[in-house]
């Protein structure tokens, strides 16, 4: 068995052009060294039933051996705001709200200036047992308080700590926002601690965490698991209501001599800046992306976007497993010649040493087709942003139903076996992190499993059979990615007569949307050759490519919910959920929209009367209309399966749509999808149910384009099958054939046919 795991890295850029650098950033705990080439992926899997795992060499200046080191990853967010003397008064009161989500998941820091090397400073926290602490040290001694009532998970509270220097006296509160039915958990408490302290220097202030050395840029420990909003810290022991007053205002008055730092969550909400709003302007910098765009402790339910009413998300909600960025050094860098072909590629990784199995380990990356200089008049599109959104995947590992779902036991690989011991690496988001919130961030700065060769067969895997059959065939195509779809619009599109989205380009900007309506608007052609596409609206990091976010909001086949009020994508202030829902289904864009999982396995597609229409014969050319299409393939023995889409004109699908062939036959596996079910009874499952299918759909465009969609994801793992010889093939190549010719499409003119 190959190892796939003893090396890791990533590739930044993860998408480049020719004549662009390339870095990888590898680590491995084990090897010494390992043997390092680049291949151009042709097809990423090895299943002996399919064409195998096809990689081919350009030969690099970077191919040979590279040495390996061990890159430790520190997961767990934070705010850090590097020391200055403003920071270090001698006598001080901090305050803020909070909303703890896992009080009784070990000892967390909340505010702190403190240096875990020297335990010396001052820190507010939770202890084991869920209760409020607060600890001051120096070099003269220290003391602690903890509150008498532990707080409650994903209640608010208002806490403040304080320290009077000259008398040594030390003050403790929390207070609880809604003191019914049982919630109350208020109290207070004092004590002494030594006077005139003094507080160890070159240390950082930090939110969520506390720094575990000196430095402006410490590592953390400790880390919370909840929101914190509107923190303050003043140069003196305020009394409570004092303290709770300045927290309670947006923006305390800056002239205050008394106030140290006013932080403003509110502000730059896309960013990685935490905004000091007081004179000392005492900004800082928040590590590994904690979730921004979050109800506050004054968010009453008015309104749900926090666009309307910035001032309603002054919250930030922290987590000990949020990760970024790895944060590697490189280890090799290629600068990717110009004469290189776009397409998928990876440096592979191979050695023998210091493991029992061969070591086979993969880093991919994209080489672009420039924007403006296309090679070809076919366009393939990587979705980057559906590969992010499952990226290192822990769902077959901790959805308590993926074996009744797949009905089946789950065969782990090497992959599934290190996600579950290496959660460090960051999970998709489809996962949720420790504290049971989902994660709505991801990002390609880390070794993402699931999308390289040997990997896990979802998605990127599937997408290369596409590549194989394309080259196969002898098609001549470009590669585009979907992030450059989305920064460029529709302007990149127009450059190819043709445009293929694959097997499951599930995750979509508004940008991106746009782009492709446009592009269609313009004549456009327009091959869908996947299922639950166009599916979930996201948003791409304004600045910082290749990070994705989504919120899955309320509706939709989802693995988690966000929490009311908080479905606003905080990288752009755009709504977040289903497109759907949006008035934007991808029936509208494509002809067919998702409708069923179907897991069990999957199902050939008959053919129908539309099939026949004489308009279409190019289409069928080749074809035996009397036997069934795909009663094959490599993702459950047949073409329609995984996840499929059917044609519904109430949802948009153009009238002029022709239904060529259908798989209504999907047995109980086929499960609808939620947005489908208005009202729960018998018989909505495959077996009963008409509307869980999947759809064959063509349809024309403005300007003589035209869409073709096969409305399943396993329709691209058909494509190779018999040695490419098979009706699925046939009518793909029908397709391709015809939508690379110009001629338009004879008698689709009349709106009334």
């Amino acid at each position: 068995m190959r190892d796939t795991t003893a090396v890791l890295g990533y590739a930044w850029p993860l998408v480049v052009s020719p004549g662009e650098a390339v870095s990888f950033h590898l680590s491995s705990p084990s090897l010494k060294q390992a043997q390092a080439r680049i291949v151009r992926v042709r097809c990423a899997d090895p299943d002996p039933d399919g064409p195998g795992l096809k990689l081919s060499e350009p030969g690099t200046a970077i191919d040979g051996p590279v040495a390996l080191r061990d890159q430790p990853i520190h997961p767990g967010s934070a705010a850090i705001i590097a020391d200055k003397p403003a920071l270090a008064p001698a006598s001080f009161s901090v305050g803020c709200f909070i909303w703890p989500t896992a009080p009784l998941d070990g000892a967390q820091t909340i505010l702190s200036r403190w240096r875990g090397d020297i335990a010396q400073g001052w820190r507010l926290g939770l202890d084991e047992g869920g209760h409020l602490v607060f600890a001051v040290a120096g070099a003269a001694g220290g003391a602690e308080l903890r509150s008498a009532k532990a707080v409650i998970e994903r209640e608010w509270l208002f806490v403040t700590a304080s320290y009077d220097a000259t008398t040594g006296r030390i003050g403790l509160t929390q207070r609880s926002l809604d003191p019914q039915a049982g919630r109350d958990r208020s109290g207070a408490r004092e004590g002494r601690a030594p006077a005139a302290l003094g507080w160890p220097a070159d240390t950082a202030l930090v939110f969520a965490a506390h720094a575990l050395a000196g430095g402006a840029d410490p590592l953390t420990g400790a880390h919370y698991d909840g929101k914190i909003d509107r923190p303050r810290l003043y140069r003196e022991a305020l009394p409570e209501d004092a303290m709770r007053r300045a927290c309670e205002m947006l923006a305390p008055p800056p002239a205050d001599p008394a106030l140290v730092g006013a932080w403003d969550f509110t502000r730059e909400m896309a960013g990685d800046s935490v905004r000091d709003v007081s004179t000392n302007r005492l900004d800082g910098r928040l590590r590994h992306m904690p979730m921004r765009a979050m109800t506050g402790a004054n968010w009453d339910g008015s309104v749900v976007q926090w666009r309307e009413r910035p001032e309603f998300y002054g919250a930030i909600h922290f987590h000990r497993d949020d990760m970024a960025d790895c944060g590697w050094a490189p280890d090799l860098t290629l600068s990717v010649p110009q004469d290189w072909r776009s397409g998928f590629y990876a440096l592979k990784l191979t050695a023998r040493e210091g493991s029992d199995d061969p070591v086979e380990s993969y880093v991919s990356f994209f080489v672009r087709t420039p924007p403006g200089q296309a090679k070809a008049r076919l366009a393939l599109v990587a979705s980057t942003a559906t590969y992010l959104a499952y990226a290192n995947s822990a769902l077959r590992l901790d959805q308590v139903h993926a074996e009744a779902m797949l009905e089946g036991v789950i065969a782990l690989s090497r992959d599934d076996a290190y996600i579950q011991e290496h959660r460090e690496l960051g999970l998709s988001t489809y996962d949720t992190h420790s504290d049971g919130s989902g994660w709505c961030y991801s990002t390609a700065k880390r070794p993402i499993l699931n999308m390289r060769p040997l990997g896990n067969t979802f998605n990127y895997v599937n997408d290369t059979h596409i590549i194989d059959w394309l080259e196969e065939l002898g098609f001549d195509y470009d590669v585009i990615t979907d992030c450059d779809i989305d920064r460029h619009g529709a302007q990149l599109l127009e450059a190819y007569a043709c445009v293929i989205t694959p097997s499951h380009p599930e995750y979509y900007s508004l940008n991106m949307i746009e782009a492709f309506d446009a592009y269609q608007r313009g004549g456009g052609r327009h091959i869908y050759l996947g299922g639950n596409g166009f599916y979930w609206r996201i948003a791409w990091h304004p600045s910082e490519p290749h990070q994705m976010e989504i919120r899955r909001g309320m509706s939709g086949l989802r693995t988690w919910e966000g929490e009311a009020g908080e479905n606003g994508l905080s990288f752009t202030g755009e709504p977040s959920g289903l497109w759907r829902t949006h008035g934007r289904p991808p029936q509208r864009l494509v002809g067919v929209g998702f409708d069923a999982q179907v897991f069990t396995r999957s199902y050939p597609y008959e053919w129908l009367e539309d099939a026949r229409d004489p308009r279409v014969s190019w289409l069928i050319e080749g074809i035996d209309l009397t036997k069934p299409l795909g009663d094959f393939g490599l993702r459950g023995g047949g073409a329609a399966g995984l996840e499929v889409d059917r044609i519904e004109p109430s949802l948009g699908s153009s009238p002029q749509i022709l239904r060529l062939a259908t798989a209504d036959r999907l047995d109980y596996g086929g499960v609808p999808t939620l947005e489908e079910l208005r009202t729960l009874h018998r018989g909505v499952m495959g077996d009963q149910n008409a509307l869980v299918r999947a759809d064959l759909a063509f349809f024309p465009t403005a300007a003589g384009g035209a869409v073709f969609a096969t409305g399943s994801i396993a329709w691209a793992c058909a494509l190779t099958c018999n040695g490419y010889d098979n009706s699925v093939s046939q009518v793909t190549g029908n397709v391709l054939r015809r939508f690379l010719d110009p001629a338009p499409f004879a008698g689709f003119d009349d709106p009334d046919r």
